[in-house]
């Protein structure tokens, strides 16, 4: 962490539509993990017009150092069974946030805003089997890895395997 400054979560600003939309749709930006191909170009900005990036069902926080946006952390409802459901998160830096531990204490921060504010059980994330820096912050954030999704998610021409890691509630007697 840079001179003793804390990684905050923030809701998102006008102002931070533009680097969300690099980092959804250029490649440079998402990088190699994260760029699935172009896609809607006013997506993010509908989103913002229709709920902020703040649903019931989804949303959608900066994390940021001294007032810099570092990129961002996701959420959105994913059905476990009948009656009940989890919360599958995603986090993308911007490259020059990389590297430097901002992503696991942004991905920690949000497990824990999501526990104290909604009553789901389940925080879960996947990363591709080949991203072993996002499978060492997600460690790092108290995610425990429980087993490899074969063919889940298909990117630059080719199906992918990736991993699957979570938290639950009862996780949090042990501080994240």
């Amino acid at each position: 962490m840079d001179d003793g400054e804390r990684v905050t979560l923030r809701p998102v600003r006008e102002s931070d539509l533009g680097m969300l939309e690099a980092l959804t749709n250029d490649p440079d930006t998402a990088g190699e993990y994260q760029w699935f191909g172009w896609h809607d170009p006013g997506f993010v900005r509908r989103r913002w017009q229709e709920d902020g990036m703040l649903g019931s069902d989804r949303g959608m926080l900066v994390p940021a150092l001294g007032g810099r946006a570092l990129g961002l952390v996701s959420w959105h409802r994913s059905r476990t069974g009948p009656s009940s459901f989890c919360w599958n998160v995603g986090l993308v830096l911007l490259p020059e946030a990389r590297g430097h531990g901002h992503g696991t204490e942004a991905q920690r921060q949000l497990v824990r805003y999501l526990f104290a504010h909604t009553q789901l059980n389940r925080v879960e994330a996947t990363t591709e089997t080949g991203n072993r820096a996002e499978q060492r912050s997600l460690e790092k954030a108290g995610f425990t890895r429980e087993g490899v999704l074969r063919g889940f998610d298909f990117r630059d021409g080719e199906w992918r395997d990736n991993v699957l890691y979570s938290v639950v509630r009862s996780d949090l007697s042990n501080p994240l």
